[in-house]
């Protein structure tokens, strides 16, 4: 059976007509690294299920200091939500930082979708769900953990982030220096 089909169906139960209607509005892409899949001010349309490599979603000030929000590694769902649900501009730049494999779906096909499909709304409200749980653990994190603590939670949830992100990436993600973090490593190393 297909890998895809069943990573939906460990979130909600998935038909397999349900899944070819998915398809259908899918798309397989290779973005190479470095790459903005989704500007600063640009209006998006697509969401996407990552299926290979990182992205990393970041906030750019005027000055033009970059502090990143999120990452996405495989297999995680990727979009601008707020920008598309109001149909606005993202206020966040999403970058591949790696090469990525990714399945591109046209997020108002995919509501469009929802409004037939009881499988696909709950398959929608579990993905929002374990979004939201992800961005709270985050907000808690933030709040309640030094940079030692975030850095430890960090690898936690990802046991192989040093080795597919850069140290600079992760020091803006803990909201600390590259000099701190190289600090931080070396002190959990020696323990």
């Amino acid at each position: 059976m297909n890998s895809n089909f069943n990573f939906l169906n460990s979130i909600g139960e998935v038909s397999e007509e349900l899944f070819k209607e998915l398809q259908s509005i899918s798309v397989f892409r290779r973005i190479p690294s470095g790459t903005q899949i989704v500007k600063l001010h640009e209006v998006p349309t697509k969401v996407y299920l990552i299926v290979s490599g990182v992205v990393r979603c970041y906030l750019c000030t005027e000055s033009g200091k970059e502090f990143n929000k999120s990452f996405y590694i495989a297999t995680a769902f990727m979009g601008s939500l707020t920008a598309l649900v109001k149909r606005t501009p993202s206020a966040f730049v999403f970058e591949s930082i790696t090469d990525i494999e990714a399945f591109e779906i046209d997020y108002y096909k995919l509501m469009e979708l929802h409004k037939r499909s009881n499988a696909l709304k709950t398959l929608y409200s579990r993905v929002l769900e374990k979004v939201y749980m992800q961005y709270e653990k985050r907000l808690v994190d933030l709040i309640s953990l030094d940079a030692t603590g975030r850095y430890l939670e960090l690898r936690k949830q990802n046991p192989n982030i040093d080795d597919l992100i850069s140290q600079y990436h992760i020091a803006s993600y803990l909201g600390i220096t590259p000099v701190q973090l190289s600090r931080i490593r070396k002190k959990t190393r020696a323990h």
